[in-house]
């Protein structure tokens, strides 16, 4: 069952609400959601969900570019943009006025924050923090969207608050749960920064750039670990 919002105009060749590619599914009834005044492109292809209980939704004012594929169960806010050939799998989801530019795939269950923008023929495996630049393979980030933020009007108050936190986060050796807590702690408690806050701690693949700190530290120091080090040091001596 597919919806389309008002004013949502649909390019030839696009194809909407179709079966999901999802192997599991069994034929269950799904749903798809266009909100209004989006401009769905060329060769778009946008799947159904792949359980009666769960849907595929696009936001209001959206623009979804050739050829971009969105897959099973993914979510995408108001307002947000996929270039061409941007890959959705499974499960995604890209926050309101977030940017995924040209040929960049994004890995199942990841999710992308409102406001970041990530950069042509990247490839994207874990979340992206909101308000973020980023590109690339390895993925890197620039900064913040600041060229989007100011076009969306954040204040310059909002701005500096909010590069404080990238900084602590990653450009910092802080451990994540540190920075955190310095962020909420130093910071000014903004909307912005909430949000940047419950992202982070909300994360459940870890950021881009994070990803597996808290595991290798964890392996480093156990005592298994600890173990094979001391049985090394008593043969060597």
């Amino acid at each position: 069952y597919t919806t389309i919002g008002e004013g949502t105009t649909i390019y030839p060749s696009a194809s909407i609400g179709t079966k999901t590619q999802d192997l599991k599914f069994r034929g269950e009834k799904t749903y798809v959601t266009i909100g209004k005044n989006c401009e769905i492109r060329e060769f778009v292809t946008i799947n159904s969900s792949c359980q009666e209980s769960s849907i595929v939704s696009v936001g209001d004012n959206c623009l979804i570019m050739a050829y971009a594929h969105v897959a099973h169960n993914c979510t995408v806010g108001k307002g947000a943009i996929l270039g061409n050939n941007a890959t959705l799998a499974g499960h995604v989801t890209v926050d309101d006025y977030a940017i995924i530019s040209a040929f960049t795939p994004i890995h199942q269950f990841s999710r992308i924050g409102s406001f970041a923008m990530i950069g042509g023929m990247s490839r994207v495996t874990h979340d992206v923090p909101p308000y973020t630049l980023g590109a690339g393979i390895p993925f890197k980030y620039g900064g913040l969207n600041i060229i989007g933020l100011k076009r969306h009007g954040f204040s310059l108050k909002t701005r500096q608050e909010l590069s404080k936190a990238f900084t602590l986060m990653f450009r910092s050796k802080l451990h994540p749960t540190e920075a955190l807590r310095i962020i909420e702690n130093e910071c000014e408690p903004l909307p912005e920064i909430k949000n940047w806050l419950n992202f982070c701690r909300e994360t459940k693949r870890g950021l881009m750039g994070l990803q597996g700190i808290v595991a290798m530290r964890e392996e480093e120091y156990s005592d298994e670990n600890l173990e094979m080090e001391e049985n090394a040091l008593s043969k060597k001596s």
